[in-house]
């Protein structure tokens, strides 16, 4: 019943609020429900994986990042309530392209999105069957749409039409994925539950199983952001609002990263583990090589951080597709990147509101106006770019001693090289934008809402505890996780 109501009650709290019209009221209840939600998820105990054939359970992976989404999502809150206070004091409007913003949606279309993009999220990580998780996934893709297109800009609404079309091919290529990995269990199990698909895998037809597996990376790996299916999420990751760019790449592009998992914890139940890994080592260096060379000189902070997005989506992939400790070694990425992704978004967010604009050129003395944040800015830079001591550091250098392990000389060769690649390109970026010399500098710096500093900061503290010390229970959890997909501990 508890895991029913991390469902539940956010769905029905998104419900509710479109029917609520003043906004304190529902400003109450989206901050309830956040912080209801995340007490539900992080409550200890053993993993809940119910009678056979429930529909939704609790195993490692499902235990690893159901908590990550909530504490994301009630960062999100808080960070969103204090940029609502704070436009609303302050309104402005973007002056891009000489063409202002046409304002902004109803504010309960705002809350009622997000509390349904957390419901359809948290039902994708439950999920035993593969046929629910489907639907939870494509519940994702028409919760969030709406929240690409708040600002009801040109370009909002572009993004928004491009994420809809672009996820949905995917999406329908995932089902077709659904519909072979049936045929592959055809006569074997009645039902596409994990815990029975896994105990009868080595009866599931080969031939079926691998194509199913193809569809399903195709089809989820458009939605997590593997290159070459990665063309919505720059113009998504940009033009949505910064909480939402927050969830979109710390929660949701781990979604559909689980959907990739689940069928490869099948294919390695049913020792036919290695096609799999082959295929995510072959997608993951060609996003890390895409997205370096698309973040070398980009115009737009935004979408420079969604192809960093891009970038560490097939960091994921390799990992897992190296097997053995690469595998803790993508899991433990996969909480790093997270918590990174959101401080940044959120710190890109106060630039943004501090000077108007997203191109880089056109910012510079962030460290000046608005110190708070071009402290947390720079910090985001060091932890995304993998600097000790943060986390990326230690999940990264773990991916590539797992590559020299296997003696695999050309696949860490390339890691390295589109690592450097994506270093240069955000440093000069980053650097600039920091520590420039600032026009208004004589101006007094600009004060920022404290709601929108106080949820970045914590990460950035997260993420600096996570390459100091990783804890015994996170450690245990992540070599649990990695086990059912064919990897092991550190």
């Amino acid at each position: 019943m508890i895991l029913w109501l991390l469902i539940l009650l956010p769905a029905a709290a998104g419900l509710a609020s479109y029917f609520i019209r003043a906004d304190r009221p529902r400003r109450l209840l989206w901050t309830a429900v956040a912080v209801a939600h995340t007490g539900l998820a992080f409550r200890p105990g053993p993993d809940a994986l119910g009678r056979a054939g429930a529909w939704i359970g609790l195993d490692p992976l499902a235990r690893i990042f159901l908590p990550l989404t909530s504490l994301l999502f009630l960062a999100a809150t808080l960070y969103g309530i204090g940029a609502l206070r704070r436009d609303a004091i302050q309104p402005h409007p973007e002056m891009e392209e000489d063409a202002p913003l046409f304002g902004a949606r109803p504010e309960a279309v705002y809350t009622g999105g997000l509390l349904l993009f957390l419901a359809s999220m948290s039902l994708v990580i439950l999920s035993r069957n593969f046929g629910l998780q489907w639907v939870a996934v494509e519940a994702t893709t028409l919760a969030s749409a709406p929240l690409i297109y708040y600002h009801r800009h040109r370009r909002s609404l572009e993004a928004a039409w491009k994420y809809l079309l672009i996820c949905s091919v995917g999406i329908a290529l995932a089902l077709l994925g659904v519909f072979c990995l049936a045929q592959a269990a055809s006569g074997v199990v009645g039902r596409l539950d994990i815990e029975a698909l896994t105990a009868r895998a080595g009866a599931l037809e080969r031939h079926w199983l691998e194509l199913a597996f193809i569809f399903l990376l195709v089809g989820y790996g458009t939605k997590m952001g593997l290159a070459p299916m990665h063309t919505w999420l720059p113009d998504a990751h940009s033009e949505a609002p910064s909480p939402v760019s927050a969830l979109l790449s710390g929660a949701l592009l781990n979604c559909a990263f689980l959907g990739i998992l689940r069928v490869q914890q099948v294919a390695c139940a049913a020792g036919n583990g290695a096609f799999g890994q082959h295929l995510l080592v072959a997608f993951g260096l060609t996003s890390m090589g895409v997205a370096g060379v698309f973040i070398l000189h980009q115009a737009d902070f935004k979408r420079l951080l969604a192809y960093s997005s891009v970038e560490h989506m097939g960091i994921l992939a390799l990992g897992v597709g190296l097997s053995g400790s690469g595998v803790f070694g993508a899991l433990l990425h996969a909480v790093n990147h997270s918590l990174v992704k959101a401080l940044l978004f959120m710190a890109a967010g106060n630039i943004l509101w501090a000077y108007r604009t997203k191109r880089v050129s056109e910012v510079t003395g962030v460290g000046r106006r608005i110190p708070a944040t071009g402290l947390l800015w720079m910090t985001g830079f060091l932890a995304i770019v993998g600097s000790p001591p943060f986390g990326t550091f230690l999940s990264e250098f773990n991916i590539l001693q797992s590559a020299l392990a296997q003696a695999r000389w050309t696949v860490a060769g390339l890691y390295l090289l589109f690592l450097l690649l994506a270093f240069t390109g955000m440093a000069g970026s980053v650097l600039s934008m920091t520590l420039g010399a600032d026009p208004a500098a004589a101006q007094a710096p600009v004060r920022t809402d404290p709601w929108c500093v106080a949820p970045p900061a914590l990460f950035a503290v997260l993420a600096l505890g996570l390459g100091l010390y990783v804890p015994e229970g996170l450690q245990r959890l992540l070599a649990q996780a990695a086990g059912v997909i064919g990897g092991m501990g550190p």
